[in-house]
């Protein structure tokens, strides 16, 4: 669908008529200043917008999304849940992100906050994890994907924190020897222990440490710059540091977790620093809308014209 195609959407559903959207093209119009939903932007960073980012302009449908978010300029996606969709549809999100030339974000493979998984050094836990890998690297296929996000859980207290280290390294070996021959490389994501009290990995210098002592170029780092502002800050530094391992960078402002510009952080200067550091790769847009409905929508994007602006 073109985006002619998709404002005629926005129309019908009564949402062109709505005060809100109404008055926003009114002022837009007064400021000589074009409605940032019906152009396509020249992005310097491949943004990856998730699932119902683009709901109120572009309907329900994954793959309706993804055109919209194309038509827009965003070159990339993410899809968390990818895993849990149904074949066929996975096949048609991989269908249609190959048609607009957009690369594939991650989508998880593991994630269960409240289990002691990858701390469990038990060869049942070691079986059910490698064979999560191997679902991964099938669901990995249907998308043409490069990355897929583990976590891996909650700590043991009553076993003794190294030991607890080495069980998730050996883990994380034996998910290697699988994901290595697909090209799947898993990325490791710390998670700030405010939002998410009581995981392993909640740091950058830990997930670096995890990564050396893996020693496989399929385990790698997440840095999602929301969790590692509230848990140690200094952002560009940790990166520097870690950058050897770094192999995915997601974004969300501090606090709220909203798009660009709704907190503390500075994020086209850390646009700039990234892209005169080289990193070509995805930026996932793991955050919610500061806004509902088509003006937290057209928010968004605006967020993402003003910091890409560098």
């Amino acid at each position: 669908m073109d985006r002619r195609g998709f404002m005629a959407r926005v129309a019908s559903s009564g949402l062109m008529a709505s005060g809100l959207f109404a008055g926003a093209q009114a002022g837009a119009a007064m400021a000589g200043q074009e409605d940032v939903l019906q152009k396509k932007h020249e992005f310097r960073h491949l943004y990856a917008p998730h699932i119902n980012h683009f709901q109120a302009a572009a309907g329900k449908g994954i793959v309706d999304q993804i055109k919209f978010a194309a038509d827009l300029g965003f070159r990339a996606w993410e899809d968390n849940g990818l895993g849990k969709r149904p074949v066929e549809e996975q096949e048609a999100i991989g269908r249609e992100l190959e048609r607009q030339g957009m690369t594939m974000g991650v989508f998880v493979a593991h994630a269960s906050f409240a289990e002691q998984t990858f701390v469990d050094g038990s060869r049942e836990m070691r079986d059910r994890l490698v064979q999560e890998m191997r679902a991964a690297v099938e669901v990995g296929k249907r998308v043409n994907a490069r990355w897929t996000t583990v976590v891996p859980d909650a700590i043991n207290p009553k076993v003794a924190w190294d030991y607890q280290t080495a069980n998730v390294i050996d883990h994380l070996r034996a998910c290697a020897e699988v994901l290595e021959p697909a090209g799947l490389v898993m990325v490791l994501e710390p998670l700030n222990r405010h939002n998410h009290p009581g995981l392993f990995l909640t740091r950058m210098d830990q997930a670096f440490a995890i990564c050396r002592a893996v020693n496989s170029p399929s385990c790698k780092i997440l840095d999602d710059l929301y969790h590692q502002q509230i848990t140690e800050g200094n952002l560009i530094a940790n990166m520097e540091q870690a950058w050897d391992e770094i192999a995915y960078i997601q974004v969300g402002d501090v606090p709220g977790r909203k798009e660009p510009g709704t907190g503390e952080i500075n994020y086209r200067h850390i646009f700039k620093w990234l892209h005169e550091r080289g990193y070509r790769g995805v930026i996932g847009m793991e955050h919610g809308k500061a806004l509902g409905g088509i003006e937290g929508e057209r928010a968004l994007v605006a967020s993402y014209v003003e910091v890409d602006q560098f």
